[in-house]
């Protein structure tokens, strides 16, 4: 038989840390192996694993140590409480992409059936999100990655989520449509080119650089968003996008530039750091 289960997980935390990952990754890792819930791992701690399950394990974190994401190696990451399959070809959604849900639900709140864009939709977090939440909302999401909307459309499917998917150039499949929205949101690449360099390799060397990086100051898709979003959102609709650190004032600007007369907002996420620019029209 196999380490206990607390034995392998302190020797997953020793070891991962030793190779400056996060040394809570092995507990995720556990849980994907054993196929439990966090209650029951911890209810198990001194129960011994099979000889397959410590083998598995150990891969598994040998992998995560040499740079693969702990998402790539589970096939799954967790966004506003669901479970979403993610890949190679999407961004792992992240917690502050949460936060963008948040406020745009409460933006809509007495809105009946808004609808509702998700552009650079990636893995569907942000469209299969608001559709959950709000069934009465026409949905689409659009991505320039054929791979992506692949992902997308499995976690819609998955998930029970009608979005309706199209392929093309951020508001492009939308104007050509004639599609008008009460909401638009995105999460768009907004990693300055020049910064590469200073990023971890489980995200330069796992994640798809079409949905990291934008342009030489990481302001290029929203200079363009801005540029078609009169096309697009209705009279009296609600834009709303994540920034990088540092970037609200710019993309602010930007968002008050193609709309003098509208009121612009800047959010700040859970840790304090302006995040999110919402556009009023």
């Amino acid at each position: 038989m196999g380490k206990k289960i607390y034995e392998a997980l302190n020797w997953a935390s020793s070891f991962l840390k030793q190779h400056d990952r996060d040394e809570n990754a092995g507990e995720y890792i556990m849980l994907h192996v054993l196929q439990a819930e966090r209650a029951q791992m911890l209810a198990r701690l001194h129960d011994r694993m099979t000889d397959e399950q410590a083998a598995k394990f150990e891969r598994f974190v040998n992998i995560h140590a040499d740079g693969v994401p702990v998402q790539h190696i589970t096939g799954m990451e967790e966004f506003y409480g669901r479970t979403f399959i993610v890949n190679k070809d999407v961004l792992i959604p992240r917690p502050e992409t949460e936060e963008l849900v948040h406020y745009a639900l409460e933006k809509i709140e007495g809105l009946e059936s808004p609808a509702i864009a998700d552009i650079g939709t990636g893995s569907g977090a942000i469209a299969v999100s608001m559709k959950s939440e709000r069934p009465d909302a026409d949905v689409y999401a659009v991505d320039l990655s054929k791979a992506a909307l692949h992902t997308a459309r499995q976690n819609a499917e998955k998930l029970g989520a009608a979005v309706q998917f199209f392929h093309g150039d951020l508001l492009e499949p939308l104007i050509k449509r004639h599609i008008k929205v009460d909401l638009l949101l995105s999460n768009p690449p907004y990693i300055p080119i020049h910064e590469k360099e200073k990023l971890s390799t489980i995200v330069v060397d796992h994640e798809p650089h079409m949905a990291l990086f934008g342009g030489k100051d990481g302001l290029d898709l929203y200079r363009s968003l801005t540029e078609q979003l009169p096309f697009v959102l209705k009279e009296g609709g609600i834009a709303g996008v994540e920034t990088g650190a540092g970037q609200t004032e710019a993309v602010a600007a930007l968002f008050q530039k193609a709309y003098p007369e509208g009121s612009v907002q800047t959010m700040y996420d859970i840790n304090g750091k302006d995040r999110m620019v919402f556009l009023h029209v």
